[in-house]
This record gives C-alpha cells, sequence and structure tokens, in this order.
C-alpha cells in the first residue's frame, strides 16, 4: 500500500476480523458446550423422570411388570403409555438384562442398532463399557449406534425404588440436535460476519479518509510551492491543535525560514552582479585600450588577449545571474507584441552562422512559407535561440550538423534545435537545465567547450515566462534535439 490511507483500512479490517473471529470462536465453544451440557441435562431429567414414574406406580399398585401372550416380561398397559410420550430414546430393563419396555424413537430403529441400544441399557453393576461413571451406580457416555447410525449421549441409571422389578433405565438422545444448532450458531456468523464486515471496512476506509483529509490538503499546497517564487505561501492551520495542526505550524516556520534565506540570496546574487558590472567594464576597457597600443611585446599582448576573454566571460556570467535574479524575483518584465518568428530566426542566424563557422559546422534553418505569429518578447525569444543554437554548435564537432527548425503543429509552435554532436548521457539528462551544470565538467573554462552553465536554465525560463515548455532528447553519439512548445493562447492575430 502506498497510502496511509491503505494502509488504515487494511490494519483496521484485519483487526476486525481477527476479533470477530475471536469472538465468533468463542462464542460457537460455550454455545456448543452449553448445548452439550443442556442435552446432558435432559436425558438426565429424562432418566429421573421415568425412575419417578416407576416407584409411585409401585408404591401404588405394586405389580408393573406383566408377560405378553409369548410368555416374555413387558411393561404393564398402563405405565407404558403414560412412557410412550417421553422423548428421545428411553429403554427399560429387568434385573436379568431382559428389554421390558422401548419408547417409539429406539423401535424405529433397525435390529442391529436396536440389539446395540438394548447391549447399552444392561443394568450399571454389569454394563461392560461405558463413557465415564456417574454417582449412585449411574453410567454416562456417547456411543454410535453402527458406522451410519445415530450417535447417542445416554445416561443408564438403576430403579432402586421399583420393587426389584427393574434392572436400569436408559434414557438417550441424538447428538445431531446438538451439533444441527451449533452449525446453525457457525452459518449465523458467517452471515453476520460477511454482511457486516464490508459496511465496516468501507466505513473505516471512509473514516481514514476523513482524518487524513488534512494530510491530502497539505499536500496539494506544499506541492504547488514549486519554486523560490512561491515561498510567501503559507498552509491554512486548522482549528484543532492536535497532531496535523502541529504538522502545519512547523511546515510554515519552515517554509518562513527558507523565504528568507531565498530572499537574501536572490538580493545578494542581484546586488553582487550590478556592482561588479562597473569595474568589469572599466577593466575591460582598460585592457581594450591596452591592446591598440602600437608596438607590445607579444608576451603582453597574449596575457592582456586571455585577461579580455576572462573579463567578458565574467561579464557574461553577471548578466546571467543578474538575469536569473530578476527572474527569481519576479522583476524581469518580458516586454509582449505580436512578432513573425521568422523575422527573429533571420536575426539569429547571422549570429548562428558566425558561430557554426567558427566550429567548423554547418547550421540550417528551415521556416514555414507563411507568418507565425506569436505574443513574444523579441529580445528574450531570440536569447533563447541563439542559447540552443550555441549549445548545440558547441557540443557538435567538426562536420556536423545543426538544424533549426520552425513549424506549426496541433500542439502549437514548436521550435526545435537539433544537432549531430557527442549526445548527453542518462543519467545527466535530468539535470541540463540545473544551473551551473555542465556535462564536462573537466573543461567549464577554458578548452574547447568553454561557458558558464547557465544557458539552458535562461532558456527554459524563457520558455516557461511565455507559458511554453522545453524537452530535450538525447543518446550519446547520436545527438541531442531541443524542442520548444509555445501554446496556440500565445499566438498573435
Amino acid at each position: 500500500m502506498e497510502s496511509i490511507r491503505g494502509r488504515l483500512t487494511v490494519w483496521y479490517a484485519t483487526a476486525l476480523i481477527l476479533s470477530v473471529a475471536v469472538f465468533a470462536i468463542v462464542l460457537y465453544v460455550s454455545r456448543r458446550s452449553a448445548t452439550y451440557q443442556d442435552l446432558e441435562s435432559r436425558i438426565q431429567s429424562e432418566a429421573d423422570l421415568t425412575a419417578g414414574i416407576l416407584a409411585e406406580s409401585y408404591r401404588a399398585r405394586g405389580v408393573l411388570v406383566e408377560q405378553d401372550t409369548a410368555g416374555r416380561p413387558v411393561l404393564i398397559p398402563e405405565i407404558a403409555a403414560v412412557l410412550e410420550v417421553v422423548p428421545d430414546f428411553l429403554l427399560l430393563t429387568s434385573r436379568e438384562g431382559r428389554l421390558l419396555f422401548a419408547s417409539p424413537d429406539a423401535r424405529a430403529l433397525t435390529f442391529a442398532e436396536f440389539d446395540q441400544l438394548n447391549a447399552l441399557a444392561a443394568p450399571p453393576d454389569s454394563a461392560a463399557g461405558g463413557g465415564g461413571g456417574g454417582g449412585g451406580g449411574r453410567v454416562a457416555g456417547q456411543y454410535r449406534v453402527t458406522p451410519n447410525g445415530p450417535t447417542l449421549h445416554y445416561v443408564v441409571r438403576p430403579v432402586p425404588d421399583a420393587g426389584g422389578q427393574f434392572g436400569a433405565i436408559f434414557a438417550g438422545a441424538n447428538t445431531q440436535t446438538a451439533d444441527l444448532r451449533a452449525a446453525q450458531l457457525v452459518s449465523t456468523i458467517i452471515v453476520a460476519f460477511l454482511v457486516g464486515i464490508v459496511p465496516a471496512v468501507l466505513v473505516g476506509r471512509w473514516i481514514a479518509g476523513r482524518a487524513l483529509e488534512p494530510v491530502d490538503r497539505m499536500i496539494t499546497e506544499v506541492r504547488e510551492i514549486t519554486d523560490g517564487r512561491s515561498l510567501h505561501r503559507r498552509l491554512a492551520l486548522p482549528m484543532e491543535k492536535d497532531e496535523l495542526g502541529r504538522l502545519a505550524g512547523t511546515l510554515n516556520q519552515m517554509m518562513a525560514r527558507l523565504e528568507r534565506s531565498f530572499t537574501a540570496l536572490r538580493r545578494f546574487t542581484a546586488d553582487a552582479s550590478h556592482e561588479l558590472k562597473t569595474p568589469l567594464t572599466v577593466v575591460r576597457a582598460g585592457v581594450e585600450r591596452a591592446i591598440t597600443r602600437p608596438n607590445l611585446p607579444q608576451e603582453t599582448l597574449a596575457g592582456l588577449e586571455e585577461t579580455l576573454q576572462e573579463v567578458n566571460r565574467m561579464t557574461e556570467l553577471l548578466e546571467s545571474l543578474l538575469t536569473l535574479a530578476r527572474a527569481d524575483e519576479g522583476r524581469a518584465d518580458l516586454h509582449r507584441e505580436p512578432v513573425d518568428l521568422r523575422t527573429i530566426m533571420e536575426e539569429a542566424e547571422e549570429t548562428a552562422e558566425l558561430l557554426a563557422e567558427q566550429a567548423g559546422v554547418t547550421v540550417e534553418l528551415r521556416m514555414p512559407d507563411a507568418p507565425v505569429v506569436l505574443a513574444v518578447d523579441r529580445s528574450r525569444l531570440r536569447q533563447l535561440i541563439l542559447n540552443l543554437v550555441e549549445n548545440a554548435v558547441k557540443y557538435t564537432p567538426r562536420g556536423g550538423h545543426v538544424s533549426v527548425e520552425l513549424e506549426v503543429s496541433d500542439g502549437g509552435v514548436l521550435l526545435v534545435v537539433a544537432d549531430t554532436g557527442i549526445g548527453i548521457a542518462p543519467g545527466d539528462l535530468p539535470h541540463i537545465f540545473d544551473r551551473f551544470w555542465r556535462v564536462d565538467q573537466a573543461r567549464t573554462r577554458t578548452g574547447e567547450r568553454p561557458g558558464v552553465g547557465l544557458g539552458l536554465a535562461i532558456s527554459k525560463w524563457i520558455a516557461e515566462a511565455h507559458g511554453g515548455t522545453i524537452d530535450v532528447q538525447s543518446r550519446p553519439g547520436r545527438g541531442t534535439t531541443f524542442t520548444v512548445r509555445f501554446p496556440h493562447g500565445a499566438m498573435g492575430p
């Protein structure tokens, strides 16, 4: 998850699911245990009720067992009719272990199942195998009647108060009823889980979004402060003095310190550039006068020419710094007027050809036949073109080619400057518009490609000040292409 909102939602959903799952497991285990306890209490009550009926009937009648037509002992009809209404599985056996009575549920079993049930109903003192025991001669347990038959939870208890005619009472109930109630509980929990968890997660996501909404606003406002000219803006402080309020206050303090630092830096750059122009002008004039003197020694003349080159370079650097400082402060106003861009290119053509001739490369200008009118600052746009052409010529070896093309497309007006030079490495492309950045750092001042590293930064400012953009595409050894796009909205009548 890339957002805090998503992570909070996942954490909330995970905690909720785990909490509900633990609650469901505890509820299921407790309810299942309670259900089996209810089942055991029920069969205990049925056995005790049957024993009470037999004891009371014995005291009232005396004899409760008679012979049927086959000579087998059976419970008398009057008592059998009373016990017929007892639910679940109920068996009565004699002291000898012979069956005296079976409830309707017991009689519904198959012959094999009934025989197994009858074996369980033996008197407690002679019962073989039981799942545990109880007080007073009781035997309780759980037994599965044949592999495909029901599983019974049962109790076997003696009947001491019925005159010795009975051996034991077997009372059992099918555990399917308890399992069914547990299964119904699980189904209910699952349905409630599915129905409740989705709305809960959606509500949690909404709550997380509402809680982080001020952070999104801060991100948007801070993102809009993209350069030193926007540092005067501040974040709106929330009414609540919580963590977000303190964060906004801290960011405002940081931007205030940055604004003061940027302002001081711009002021220093502008003041230094302005103050150094006059001394450099005086130095350049003195050197130029010294060079014109006759009969100067060759060594002195070479030193003066080198000094003049450095003075010119420093003058160019100061002009560039002053331009960027004024641009940063918003004082570099553009004097826009409708201009045919072809005339600006024709004005720059002579300088471009001179630069190309000195470098041993060819320059080709291509322009449309129809006028291309834009509301631009003539001098700044000429500076942009010359900066790009000078950069292309500088990094193109002798015998190379530089093309400057002006065209009109659906996206606006395009100015394309392409060369067949040394190209730019992919790692250097993101930095070429940075101030003082140069690809060949070892040759920044003298050598084949002197410069100050501010031309492309100024070109980028000129393009953006006119509402346009500047892009670059390059491959090492394949040349470089700069594309400046001006929107149609800047076009004049």
